[in-house]
């Protein structure tokens, strides 16, 4: 046997507001103030809290660029921390007390100039600052800029389309005629005709 229960909004057919106060407070966003975040401006202290340790919630922060790329950066303090872990690494290798350091396999790719060298470094690099490369040369170093290298390209052949061949136009014998030509022989048909009919009107002798 089934049970067929009763829906509860049925019971409230003929209800003007179905048991909810107010009509007006259940249209659209309602009867709290607004969708989402609306109305947290700054004098919304009613929703201050819900996004006080939000710290990028106000304010503007700018964009970040697509084209940007990371650069791994090494300073000179830094090299002298670690001088030792590169050696045993096989990032470097030491003389006495020089030490020659490859800093491209480190995949870093520029030097700074913080800190002073403690001996004399022999390094090679894709690009480093003016006062890194001066202080390194002040201790008897070195620092040389590795080029990258840029593969060619080849440009492409280009091709040549055929030139059209314009189509010969056979002018007609009167339009190959010159203007001029045509004028001396239209006044000549004019003398010509008028010849006739004067010798036609003279009376015949009898």
């Amino acid at each position: 046997m089934t049970n067929n229960i009763r829906k509860k909004s049925s019971r409230h057919r003929g209800s003007f507001t179905h048991g909810h106060g107010e009509k007006k407070k259940r249209r659209g966003a309602g009867h709290r103030g607004g969708r989402g975040n609306a109305g947290s401006g700054k004098r919304g202290d009613a929703k201050k809290p819900s996004y006080w340790k939000d710290t990028k919630y106000m304010g503007k922060f700018g964009f970040t660029n697509p084209t940007t790329k990371d650069v791994n950066t090494i300073s000179i303090a830094q090299l002298n921390s670690s001088i030792e872990n590169l050696v045993a690494e096989g990032f470097a290798t030491k003389n006495q007390n020089k030490f020659t350091i490859n800093l491209t396999a480190m995949n870093c790719d520029k030097l700074l100039g913080t800190g002073k060298p403690v001996a004399q470094y022999v390094i090679s690099v894709a690009a480093a600052t003016v006062g890194a490369i001066e202080k390194i040369k002040a201790a008897g170093g070195e620092v040389i800029i590795a080029v990258k290298e840029v593969k060619e390209v080849k440009p492409k052949a280009e091709v040549k389309k055929p030139a059209k061949s314009e189509p010969k136009v056979e002018k007609s014998d009167k339009a190959a005629e010159k203007p001029v030509e045509q004028k001396a022989k239209a006044q000549s048909n004019k003398v010509a005709g008028a010849q006739k009919q004067k010798v036609s009107n003279k009376p015949s002798a009898e």
